[in-house]
């Protein structure tokens, strides 16, 4: 660590969910009454830098909100959870970022349509204006959320200045190649892995194949999260499984960001590479326990109690 905490930059997306619950999907003109709504700041930028500020490290925010409702619903919520939002801009031009999922019951099903709104207007001139906090970061933690060059210039400021970078790549699109190069640790799941190699993740041969791939293309190393299934390791030290934590699934939404908020947290505190997957699996089980995605970031308290195998 640089300093008495750990200290994680995310540099990263905000969205407002509007999350709509119907009995069916409605019929091409029809207006369907719903059964039930709720709003929730998310994106997974922000996810990740709750759980990072939860599970005890210094944690700073770069971003894009409008100058809207929403935008100042995020403001709050940075401030209630202590995380460093000098650096989150605000856009007079362009709104935050929203979502609409619709959640079908009788389908055991959903839709979403996302606006990214402001995220995408995250700029490399943004990022700059963060430089003197990135460089003081012990890990950086990006995602595909934003533009892909502002993130680039983040991760080129980080390594420059000795920082981590972890990338986790979702949404999955296509990389410039110059970007696995500068990723020390990139966290896919299957589906992102074969979206990012071409390679076809249906069985474990073909996860393990695509893994193989990305670090072939300049990643030094490779986590592939499975879910229930738990990780695989991809490093110099070879391949290895870490086991997942068994738990009652309610809600398996944002199980990814908390993962990777405390892979970013056991990582600047400089612990084992194994180390720092099981506590991220811990995270990440954790937060499949909750309703939400938000709500179901833990504390440092709640992953000590997973790793000790204590029920939530």
């Amino acid at each position: 660590m640089k300093g008495d905490k750990p200290h994680i930059v995310i540099v990263g997306s905000f969205v407002t969910d509007l999350v709509f619950r119907a009995p069916r999907r409605p019929h091409r003109g029809e207006t369907l009454i719903g059964l039930e709504f709720g709003l929730f700041t998310g994106g997974k930028g922000y996810n990740q830098a709750v759980a990072a500020a939860r599970m005890g490290a210094k944690t700073s925010m770069v971003g894009r909100l409008g100058t809207d409702l929403f935008g100042d619903m995020f403001m709050r919520s940075l401030e209630k959870e202590g995380i460093d939002a000098r650096h989150v801009v605000r856009d007079p031009e362009v709104g935050t970022g929203v979502a609409s999922p619709v959640i079908y019951e009788s389908e055991n099903d959903n839709s979403i349509i996302l606006m990214p709104r402001a995220n995408m207007r995250l700029s490399p001139a943004d990022v700059d204006a963060a430089r003197d906090v990135i460089a003081q970061a012990d890990v950086l933690l990006l995602q595909l959320e934003v533009p892909v060059e502002t993130s680039l210039h983040a991760a080129e400021i980080a390594r420059k200045n000795g920082a981590t970078v972890v990338w986790n790549p979702a949404p999955a699109r296509e990389l410039p190649k110059e970007v696995f190069g500068m990723i020390d640790i990139l966290t896919p799941n299957e589906v992102e892995a074969g979206q990012l190699t071409g390679i076809p993740t249906g069985d474990d041969a073909g996860a393990r194949a695509a893994a193989r791939k990305l670090r072939e293309m300049g990643t030094g190393r490779v986590i592939l999260t499975l879910g229930a299934r738990g990780a695989l390791m991809f490093g110099p030290e070879g391949e290895t499984e870490v086991p997942a934590y068994k738990v009652k699934v309610v809600d398996p939404t944002a199980a990814g960001d908390a993962f990777c908020g405390g892979l970013a947290v056991a990582l600047a505190r400089g612990q084992s590479i194994a180390d720092t997957v099981k506590y991220a699996n811990a995270a990440g089980a954790y937060a499949v326990t909750v309703l939400g995605a938000e709500p179901s970031m833990p504390s440092a308290e709640q992953v000590e109690r997973m790793l000790k195998g204590e029920a939530k």
